[in-house]
């Protein structure tokens, strides 16, 4: 744990000297995508303005809206609007005159009230797990974005100091040619290994501007925090909380109440109907004029049939949601059994790395001082050389993919920055 945690010290350090240099280096080709580090911006931060800007937002909203809308029927006291009827009818000789007014209002099946409440109290917790579920799937994508451009930077950085290495060794090559202790061919050599690390180089600039692309196409931002390290979640599996699994089971919650919501419909609503009826006589004999009201229950049944296919509807949808949920169960398994293993093997990798980067600096310093006396020859020297840097590059990328496992482990675990 001491180890770890020494690791995790040093990475931070390293990662944070890495992350300023984005801004400081030239490039090396015209086509450049900068990136500033920010002090004042954290991952969490990150997140959220990624969040904000993120195309699922107006989705987000839409679900809102939606579960405000079930509420407020849910809470009407009708089960639909109300009609008002107005009729009237006069005899052909115009001496008999009917006007007769109404109102129509339909009223709640037994409990279909309190299934239509339940079902936009479950609209309201899915649309809030569904927040909290594309969170989470943001927070992975600018994490792996970050931790992305810190590899490739890693790269960029230390093709830039073999580059400068190989020149200088070309430079003293030079010299020795100069004076008739090496013969041209060496410098020849050394010239091709020089221009061979300026390919590479120019080709890691390119891998870091598309990785500082993808950055910014995500969160439509042009700057990172300047510490993006996180401590390691301590959960050990997959927790029923997870936001994903949440989100899908309030998916399910919110099918279940809308199909017992279908159901309790029934043959159709019940309405009630109150009017008034007015008889009136020749138009001159007021006193014949006679006033009734009207009341009348229309109950529907027999409905079965019809309303059994949107029963059906809703109930193919709740298994769907159901399969998918015990898809989403297999996935984040293994999504967790990977980033755990990753993280064991990538914590004793970089002990090995670390060893060997050791190993190789001290052999590089023996086979420098034989070249200086003339007893290895300039290709020795070059093979060694390169062993050792791809020794410091490994151990250097270790350091950080270390890290990075351990964001894609809260990743996993469903741990939100």
């Amino acid at each position: 744990m001491f180890l770890l945690n020494f690791f995790s010290a040093f990475s931070l350090v390293y990662v944070l000297s890495t992350a300023l240099s984005f801004a400081a280096s030239p490039p090396a080709v015209e086509h450049h995508d900068p990136i500033t580090p920010d002090a004042s911006l954290n991952l969490a931060k990150v997140v959220e303005l990624t969040l904000e800007k993120y195309p699922d937002s107006s989705w987000l909203n839409a679900l809102e809206q939606e579960a405000t809308a079930l509420a407020q029927r849910g809470n009407s006291w009708t089960a639909g609007a109300a009609q008002a009827g107005l009729s009237f009818e006069e005899a052909t000789s115009g001496t008999l005159h009917y006007l007769n007014t109404s109102v129509q209002v339909p009223l709640w099946n037994l409990g279909q009230r309190d299934a239509e409440q339940q079902t936009a109290k479950q609209a309201e917790t899915s649309a809030q797990s569904q927040a909290a579920a594309v969170k989470l799937r943001v927070a992975g994508l600018v994490r792996a974005a970050l931790w992305d451009m810190a590899l490739a930077n890693i790269s960029y950085e230390q093709g830039k100091i073999e580059l400068d290495i190989t020149e200088q060794l070309q430079a003293k090559v030079q010299r020795r040619v100069e004076l008739g202790d090496l013969p041209r061919a060496d410098f020849l050599l050394t010239q091709s290994e020089s221009l061979q690390k300026r390919s590479l180089l120019t080709l890691a600039e390119a891998e870091l501007m598309h990785t500082r692309k993808r950055y910014t196409s995500i969160t439509q931002m042009t700057k990172i925090p300047a510490n993006f390290h996180e401590p390691l979640a301590a959960l050990t599996e997959i927790a029923q909380n997870h936001p994903a699994l949440v989100a899908i089971n309030s998916q399910i919650q919110r099918k279940q109440a809308e199909l017992n919501a279908v159901k309790l419909v029934g043959s159709g609503q019940t309405h009630v109907a109150v009017g008034i009826n007015s008889d009136r006589g020749n138009n001159d004999e007021r006193s014949n004029q006679t006033e009734s009201f009207i009341i009348g229950v229309t109950v529907p049944f027999g409905g079965s049939a019809h309303l059994a296919p949107q029963v059906a509807a809703v109930n193919v949808e709740l298994n769907k949601l159901i399969a998918e949920r015990e898809h989403m169960n297999r996935e984040l398994e293994q999504a967790h059994h990977e980033a755990e293993h990753s993280l064991e093997v990538n914590r004793a990798q970089l002990a090995i790395a670390n060893e060997l980067q050791q190993v190789a600096e001290a052999h590089l310093k023996m086979t420098e001082l034989s070249f200086s006396v003339g007893e290895i020859n300039l290709m020795d020297l070059l093979k060694i050389q390169s062993r050792t840097q791809q020794a410091v590059l490994n151990a250097k990328q270790r350091e950080v993919m270390l890290q990075r496992d351990i964001a894609l482990y809260n990743q996993a675990v469903g741990v939100a920055p």
